[in-house]
């Protein structure tokens, strides 16, 4: 899956980064690399949805098999049954073969239908997983590692301006330090 590749590419880069100066916890990477790789990742996502969408159409294909078996099986149960009606014994087993094959069809439609459901369920599932994982976590991790980041060169910024102006005033009172 693409979408995992790239994402284990971002925290490649993330492990091999060389960090920031005075801050341990912080790293340095190649912003243009970075986006590349979100570029990417917004590419692959639509495969990803078209996955979802081959997974819907396959499941209506599946089930209009199984109605369409499901008619086959009737029809083939009425005309056995027509065909055994001119004998009167032959009648009566037929109607009681018919019954039971009638009741046979709609078990295995009936099974069918459910082993479809239980599969494109099991589908869907994996999928919704995946995509939990993904947005869990890589994407929302990334954001609040960079939003924290912000955050913290924002507050370095400031203390470095209270600093020197600090300085400035001290130098223009003329005080030597």
């Amino acid at each position: 899956m693409k979408v995992l590749e790239l994402l284990e590419e971002i925290e490649e880069i993330c492990e091999t980064s060389s960090s920031m100066p005075l801050i341990s916890n912080k790293i340095v990477v190649d912003k243009a690399e970075l986006m590349e790789i979100v570029k990417e990742v917004r590419q692959a996502l639509p495969d990803e949805i078209q996955q979802a969408q081959f997974i819907k159409n396959e499941r209506e294909r599946i089930l209009e098999e199984a109605k369409q078996e499901y008619s086959l099986l009737i029809k083939d149960a009425e005309k056995q049954a027509e065909v055994m009606v001119d004998q009167h014994e032959i009648t009566e087993r037929a109607k009681e073969r018919s019954n039971d094959i009638m009741t046979k069809t709609k078990q295995e439609v009936k099974k069918l239908q459910l082993n479809t459901f239980e599969y494109i369920d099991e589908i869907l599932r994996d999928f919704q997983q995946t995509m939990d994982t993904i947005d869990g976590r890589y994407i929302q991790e990334m954001f609040q590692n960079i939003q924290q980041t912000f955050e913290n060169i924002g507050a370095k910024l400031n203390s470095n301006r209270s600093e020197i102006k600090e300085l400035a005033y001290k130098t223009q009172i003329g005080d030597d330090m």
